[in-house]
């Protein structure tokens, strides 16, 4: 069983756990509102478009100003060990001493009967037929990987996909991100489907203001799917991997609400679409994660279980 963003009816879940290995105390006001104190108080006014922006990275010149930004020197050839993030991080790299905490929201929907997205309670027992997405939001701007392991099994990089935005996965501060995505053609695309293979799917949420080294994105992430198919989706470097277990180790500060089974707003679902952060009064993620600010990563893992 393997899980991906593009073929659904996989996933077996029984519970939903999120795990953060060595957790720190929690301290509600400070996680949620370090978190929220970054969206703007009113959403961006229409454009007149409903399409959503790519997940590049901004190029110079174009009327952003991403943090740290990246040239064709920082850039690093595909699933080298050699770059594979263990040794000392460039100077460019270097977390400034007021850079805002890490953060990440997220939200678990289920469909209804009638096909709303419903908020539900990561503990929810689900069931065959049973469909969900997560909904992810983040305090400053970044690159997210998506991680899975099935059974402990080998790691397997589902998110950037080189055929997914452009195999970009760039987010911008408060911008909800949807996985799978409510926007996406065929009604089979847009959910996570509960079947009858038994098993436990890990997923790991890798959130950093630097590219990771040794995992291609981008035009370097096509590149080297195109040149073999069997070669994606990508499986990380056992250095690679070896970071990102390291980083699990960090402490995070976490909060978690109980206000489940509203359905997702329109602003929500306008703010997935066209490409815009959530406003101060949208609804709040059901769970925020808070990394230490000197760290320039955050890695949550998410447990789907099926018994």
């Amino acid at each position: 069983m393997r899980l991906s963003v593009m073929v659904l009816g996989f996933v077996c879940v029984c519970a939903l756990v999120i795990g953060i290995a060595a957790p720190m105390p929690q301290d509600d006001g400070d996680v949620r509102g370090a978190f929220l104190t970054s969206r703007p108080k009113e959403k961006a006014p229409s454009s007149g478009t409903t399409t959503r922006p790519g997940r590049r990275r901004p190029k110079p010149g174009d009327g952003s100003n991403p943090p740290n930004k990246s040239t064709d020197k920082d850039k690093t050839p595909p699933m080298k060990p050699e770059n594979s993030g263990n040794k000392p991080m460039p100077s460019g790299t270097v977390t400034p001493v007021n850079a805002r905490r890490m953060g990440l929201g997220m939200t678990l929907f289920m469909r209804d009967s009638n096909g709303l997205a419903l908020r539900v309670d990561p503990e929810h027992v689900f069931s065959k037929g049973d469909r969900v997405r997560i909904l992810l939001e983040t305090n400053s701007d970044g690159y997210l990987y998506i991680f899975n392991t099935t059974n402990d099994g080998p790691a397997t990089l589902i998110y950037p996909d080189a055929d997914l935005d452009e195999a970009g996965n760039y987010l911008q501060a408060h911008v909800p991100f949807e996985i799978p995505s409510s926007s996406s053609g065929e009604e089979r695309l847009r959910w996570f489907a509960f079947d009858e293979i038994a098993g436990t799917e890990h997923l790991f949420f890798v959130f950093t203001r630097e590219p990771l080294s040794g995992v291609p994105i981008e035009d370097d992430l096509i590149a080297f799917c195109k040149e073999s198919k069997e070669r994606c989706p990508i499986k990380p470097s056992g250095e690679v991997w070896a970071v990102v277990q390291k980083e699990m180790q960090e402490p995070l500060k976490t909060d978690k609400t109980k206000q489940y089974g509203k359905a997702q707003t329109a602003g929500e679902q306008d703010a997935n679409a066209r490409g815009i952060g959530l406003a101060k009064d949208d609804p709040q993620p059901s769970l925020v994660m808070m990394a230490s600010s000197t760290r320039p990563r955050l890695v949550a893992t998410l447990d789907l279980i099926h018994k």
